[in-house]
């Protein structure tokens, strides 16, 4: 049991996938029994989390560091100008309810949108530290019950009675 709390954790970490594959993957049969859902949202969410402070301190100094160079300075420059224009396109939207609104960008599990990017996007702004990381961890919660609700077959079951 601790090798799949191990890896619901690595999994949460990871960029694209984060808590919104590690959810799912700990509730399902495919490791076995699934997990119990307390314990493995906690573990999912203290593993989406572990990087944003780096992310939130280091990204961006390191993406300007690598924009100019010769094998990685296409792929560093692509995550320079996506971090830039999703946190000024989160700012024209958001206004005064910035930290709502990154709440509701890490929270709402759509492409592209997660801790991961928030937090860029949040660095990209130079928002504070403290209220970001609020927001980030208040999105991810949202996100992991949005994906939890999903997996156990929810909103399927809800478009069948609706539709």
């Amino acid at each position: 049991m601790l090798l799949k709390y191990i890896l619901v954790f690595l999994v949460s970490m990871v960029p694209l996938i984060e808590l919104r594959g590690a959810v799912p993957l700990g509730l399902s049969p495919w490791l076995g029994e699934p997990l119990p859902t307390v314990p493995l949202y906690i573990i999912c969410i203290l593993g989406n989390m572990v990087p944003m402070p780096l992310i939130f301190f280091f990204a961006r100094k390191v993406l300007i560091w690598g924009k100019d160079k010769k094998f990685i300075g296409k792929f560093f420059n692509f995550c320079y100008e996506k971090g830039e224009k999703g946190g000024k396109k989160l700012q024209e939207k958001a206004g005064r309810g910035l930290y709502f609104a990154l709440f509701l960008f890490v929270g709402i599990p759509l492409p592209g949108t997660g801790a991961w990017t928030g937090t860029l996007a949040a660095s990209f702004l130079d928002m504070d530290f403290k209220k970001s990381m609020v927001a980030v961890m208040a999105g991810v919660i949202l996100a992991g019950i949005i994906m939890g609700l999903a997996a156990a077959g929810v909103f399927g079951a809800a478009g069948a009675i609706i539709g």
